[in-house]
């Protein structure tokens, strides 16, 4: 299962990076947030 979330958590990451290089500012901050609450790290909303 945490494998699944940091694959998920890196995919959003990087889709978050790619989206403000694209210049879409606010789509690629909610995808970075998103990303880190979803990784297994230490913030994560399904523990």
């Amino acid at each position: 299962m945490a494998l699944l979330l940091w694959l998920i958590a890196a995919v959003l990451v990087i889709g978050g990076i790619l989206a403000l290089v694209r210049g879409q500012i606010l789509w690629g901050a909610v995808l970075i947030v998103v990303g880190l609450l979803v990784g297994p790290g230490g913030v994560s909303i399904f523990t």
